[in-house]
């Protein structure tokens, strides 16, 4: 029996020269592996782990059993790898189990790469980055164009570009979309900006301000509006500490206020003793 994702990358369930096993298993024969002598796929996308949900598909096995065995593949004598079931497996080990279901397939490192990442794709359950990370590697295995990929996975090519952009971003951003601290949304806003160092300090404002996309769409779009239509305020440099907080709030409330829909007129002024915000707001919008 061929695999459907073997089908969709031309994979053979054919035995590897990079395989060497001692002992036939039947492709879909069922045998107990010890859990001791398993190690996770080194090609796995998913480097993140919900340790909850780990707990749950536990309880479940606990109550109705492995219902469908993990694939392994024989490393050498007493060591197998997983190419699929890395959260079953987890979630055994958790039980404190000696052995687990498993179905024995000979692969190369490619087709066990290739297989790990669709799996993982098709269960939609990868952070952004991850899922970028799968589709370039992919692409770098397989040697394919963006559109083949797009077709071989049932995408839109403009999905797989926008994702495979945001490696482009530093890693602090990456971090940031790996642990999901900000979104998508925000990651491919800061592409616009093109400096590295920029995109990290609007990052760190974003988390900091608790910033919605629309806001740091907003805010990316005055940094690069052209200097002599920017509006000039006073740059609060040489002041108090708690004064620039103040101010940079009641900005931040204007905003606010302004995205409701109410037309706010404000004019800042700077004084030797002091600094004055002049709001007007119309009776009617």
């Amino acid at each position: 029996m061929v695999h459907p994702f073997n089908r969709i990358f031309g994979l053979g369930d054919k035995t590897s020269n990079e395989t060497k096993e001692t002992e036939t298993y039947h492709p879909d024969e069922v045998v107990q592996i010890p859990v001791k002598n398993i190690i996770p796929n080194r090609f796995q996308p998913r480097s993140i782990f919900s340790e909850e949900k780990i707990q749950e598909l536990a309880q479940t096995i606990h109550t109705h059993g492995m219902i469908q065995p993990i694939v392994l593949r024989k490393l050498e004598e007493n060591k197998y790898e997983i190419i699929a079931g890395e959260r079953r497996w987890r979630a055994v080990q958790s039980l404190g189990s000696d052995t687990i279901s498993a179905i024995i397939r000979e692969m190369t490192d490619t087709e066990t790469a290739s297989v790990a990442l669709i799996e993982n794709l098709q269960r939609e359950e990868l952070t952004v980055i991850e899922e970028a990370f799968a589709y370039a590697k992919l692409l770098e295995m397989h040697s394919l164009t963006q559109e083949a990929l797009a077709q071989r996975l049932g995408k839109n090519q403009s999905t797989i570009a926008n994702k495979l952009r945001l490696l482009k971003l530093p890693e602090e951003v990456q971090e940031a979309l790996l642990n999901k601290a900000i979104t998508e949304r925000h990651a491919r806003a800061l592409i616009k900006l093109k400096d590295p160092q920029t995109q990290i300090e609007v990052l760190q404002t974003i988390i900091e301000n608790e910033l919605n996309v629309k806001q740091t769409e907003e805010r990316i779009a005055k940094m690069q509006e052209p200097k002599e239509n920017k509006k000039k305020r006073p740059k609060l440099k040489g002041i108090n500490k708690d004064i620039r907080i103040a101010m940079n709030t009641i900005r931040q409330s204007l905003t606010m206020v302004t995205k409701t829909g109410v037309d706010v007129e404000s004019d800042e002024k700077e004084y030797d003793d002091y600094y004055q915000i002049t709001v007007k707001i119309p009776k009617k919008k």
